[in-house]
């Protein structure tokens, strides 16, 4: 007989299922429904419906900006909003925390029963969140590694995970959209959010980018499923490469490059369905993306053909009047906007002056109505796709497995896969359960600095109201071995209610006379949460106060594993010699600390890879795909020309506590043509005496081009898991456009000629014909 837990999930497969059959419509059912829609909205309807508004505008508090506590929404305010004003969508939540599901069910309810039962034509809003790593806004939910750590696994499952879980239990707080996944370049270690995308390859990021997709709006088209919601890929376009690294600064990128780099994983996302798409907040070129008609309308919509809705980052549209100075007035500002391909404002407060404006604009002929048509249709369009108007709100008793063991396995999963071990001198990890160790660092107790931004608040400085029930480093390392061999003194800690780069002394010189007691000690430094502009940075080095502690340990002569706990690779190269070990966990999530200890003491074997190029020196910010003069050998002659690439680990690094030995590099041919596909098959076998997992990458290097070729690139990637002594052939397949750049014209072409395939130390030479 089948148990009770068994019988529900069953039932629930069948409830699922059910609901996606029902609520997936025709594309044509869709269209009337717009079409006839739009038929009826007068002018001022259609305006609101391209408005978003943040919650707290409609809250009890005594300005726009923030609520009292606990939250209400003053009803005169919501029906202004709503049934004046015809306001489309609402976003964020209240007084910058999370809420439990059953009071985002309470709230969004009320939202809707006034926009589906008090305005004209009945048209429900449609929630928004960034919920980019969970549902991270939510009390009790599943709190996921970031991005960047899900790219360090090299599993797609784990990004696909990631998102379904967050699909789920964003739905369950009855909100069907969320402004995920990133999809930004990682290419500048500087930038304040690195972490939340997949690192610097824009191949990975592609893959990763599509795993996320499937998971937030099923396999097919299918958001009107319960369980599922509309994403919104960002930040389009060239947001994450300021020239000075510092968030929402211009960046210069020459045509060529933007498409290279940072477009292919926003067309792969496009290809896959996205709904939606935040624009980037920044200029490039001198130019405000918001205002850019040939990045938002020729690029976007006309030629990757994207139908779906853009919407406009945090006040960006007021933006290009009060920071860009492109428009002298608000409305100057929208009209600039607008006409580029906005679809919809994120205002979020003055939405009042927006409507106004925007109404205005298009009676004085600079909107054409019919661009305001376009941008209603594509709303109306998600609008009815995820079932809004069947069912407006989701929820929580509707979903059993919301925060759900089964869930949290997920989590740790991805984490412990993400971990990656960058050094592991005289294999003194994993460490044995029966020694002494000392954990200290200013990360060794904090569940904040796990999580990172954008957890439970958006700096993520409130996590540890919320994550009490989970474990820190220290707390899990207390769990793993006997806790009266585990002694803490942080030796230094964050100023928790500064800057995130604001430290102390915190009983330093203790923790150095503790470490001459123990066998072991456990380093635990990096960053506390930042994000945005508030994550800036004037030095990419780890702090003065982090660099003292690690080096003063490292002089009692105990052997010093140093884990880093940190959103973006602060350089370490002052200290990393004296250190025995070194860990990566990125922002590994609220399970980051028992996948870790896990991996300490051996229970785990590492298996992740840098997604990025780790620095060595904060002026030497090169990444793996760079030109051949920026690895030069010394040149003969008087001038000694020669360019030292000196990172402190490569991308695609990482270290198992086993050994791997690729052989039998096998291509199909060796001339290739176009519209061929090339085989190319490797054996792997694992040499040690533990199961371990490897990330098998194929790379290739076009030996000569038209313009300089990078050094190379990754073209495929394969996780597979393999037991002492078996071997497995690895099987990849690759055709000529995988092999192209592209060039001065800003068009991809593969040019005849010489190329390399690499994988680990073994190389063939192909040619293209």
């Amino acid at each position: 007989m089948m148990k009770k837990k068994q019988l529900i999930h069953v039932a629930l497969c069948f409830v699922v299922c059910f609901f996606a059959a029902c609520n997936t419509k025709p594309q044509g059912e869709i269209d009337r429904r717009v079409d006839e829609l739009l038929s009826k909205m007068t002018l001022e309807e259609k305006v609101g419906q391209m408005a978003q508004i943040s919650l707290d505008v409609i809250g009890n508090g005594k300005e726009v900006f923030e609520s009292k506590i606990p939250f209400a929404i003053d009803t005169t305010r919501l029906r202004k909003a709503l049934v004046d004003y015809h306001v489309g969508s609402v976003l964020n939540t209240t007084n910058n925390y999370a809420l439990p599901p059953t009071e985002w069910n309470s709230i969004i309810s009320q939202i809707q029963q006034t926009a589906t039962q008090h305005t004209r034509l009945n048209i429900p809003v449609i929630y928004g969140i960034d919920a980019i790593h969970g549902s991270t806004y939510a009390v009790g939910a599943t709190i996921f590694p970031q991005e960047i750590a899900i790219a360090a696994s090299f599993n797609p499952q784990n990004a696909y995970n990631l998102s379904k879980v967050a699909a789920y239990e964003t739905r369950a707080c009855g909100i069907p959209w969320n402004f995920s996944p990133v999809l930004d370049l990682g290419a500048d270690p500087r930038f304040s959010r690195q972490f939340e995308g997949f690192g610097e390859d824009p191949y990975v990021i592609t893959v990763m980018g599509e795993q996320m997709i499937k998971g937030y709006q099923g396999i097919t088209d299918s958001i009107g499923n319960p369980i599922k919601l509309a994403a919104c890929m960002k930040h389009f376009l060239g947001y994450s490469v300021p020239v000075t690294g510092k968030d929402r600064t211009p960046a210069y990128i020459p045509e060529n490059v933007l498409r290279e780099y940072h477009l292919p994983q926003f067309k792969a996302a496009v290809d896959a369905g996205v709904e939606s798409v935040m624009i980037n907040s920044g200029l490039i070129n001198g130019v405000s993306v918001h205002a850019s008609h040939d990045i938002i309308t020729k690029l976007l919509k006309e030629e990757l053909k994207f139908d779906g809705i853009v919407v406009s980052d945090w006040m960006d549209i007021i933006n290009l009047q009060k920071r860009d100075k492109i428009a002298q007035t608000n409305k100057e500002a929208i009209k600039l906007a607008i006409n580029a391909g906005i679809d919809m404002s994120m205002v979020p407060y003055d939405y009042v002056s927006f409507c106004d404006d925007l109404v205005a604009l298009v009676k004085d002929g600079e909107v054409k109505e019919s661009r305001i048509d376009d941008a209603v249709r594509r709303i109306l369009k998600v609008k009815i796709k995820l079932g809004l108007f069947e069912t407006p709100v989701t929820k929580i008793s509707d979903y059993p497995a919301f925060g759900s063991k089964e869930h949290a396995k997920l989590s740790y999963d991805a984490a412990a896969e993400a971990i990656t071990l960058l050094k592991n001198s005289q294999n003194i990890l994993p460490l044995s359960k029966n020694i002494k160790v000392l954990v200290t660092g200013p990360n060794a107790n904090s569940m904040r600095s796990l999580n990172g931004g954008w957890t439970y608040s958006w700096q993520g400085d409130k996590v540890e109201r919320f994550a009490g029930a989970y474990n820190t480093i220290l707390k899990a390392i207390q769990n793993e071995i006997d806790e009266k061999n585990v002694r803490y003194i942080p030796g230094v800690s964050y100023v928790e209610t500064g800057r995130y780069f604001e430290e102390k002394e915190n009983q330093l010189e203790q923790a150095i006379a503790a470490a001459r007691a123990v066998d072991v000690v456990i380093l635990c430094e990096g960053e506390n949460t930042y994000t945005e502009k508030p994550g800036d940075l004037n030095d990419l080095n780890l702090s003065e106060l982090q660099i003292k502690l690690a080096r003063e340990l490292a002089k009692t002569g105990k052997p010093v594993i140093l884990v880093l706990n940190e959103g973006r690779p602060r350089c370490i190269s002052a200290f990393e010699p004296q250190m025995k070990a070194v860990v990566q966990t990125y922002l590994p999530g609220n399970y980051g600390g028992d996948a870790l200890a896990d991996i300490l003491f051996g229970d785990v074997n590492p298996s992740g890879k840098l997604p990025y190029t780790y620095p060595a020196y904060s002026n030497s910010l090169v990444n793996y795909y760079h030109k051949f003069s920026e690895e030069q050998k010394p040149s003969e002659g008087a001038y000694k020309y020669e360019s030292d690439y000196n990172p402190q680990f490569d991308f695609g690094y990482g270290l198992s506590y086993t050994t791997f030995e690729y052989t039998n590099l096998k291509l199909s041919k060796r001339t290739l043509s176009e519209g061929e596909l090339l085989h190319i098959n490797v054996d792997v076998t694992n040499t040690g005496k533990r199961e371990g997992k490897e990330t098998v990458m194929l790379y290739s290097s076009d030996l000569y081009a038209s313009i300089s070729p990078d050094m190379k690139r990754l073209r495929r990637f394969q996780k597979i898991s393999l037991q002492p002594g078996e071997t497995k052939t690895v099987k990849f397949s690759i055709a000529p456009e995988d092999l192209a750049f592209v060039g001065t014209d800003n068009k991809k072409v593969t040019e005849p000629g010489d190329f390399e395939l690499k994988i680990d130390k073994l190389s063939a030479k192909i040619t293209y014909k």
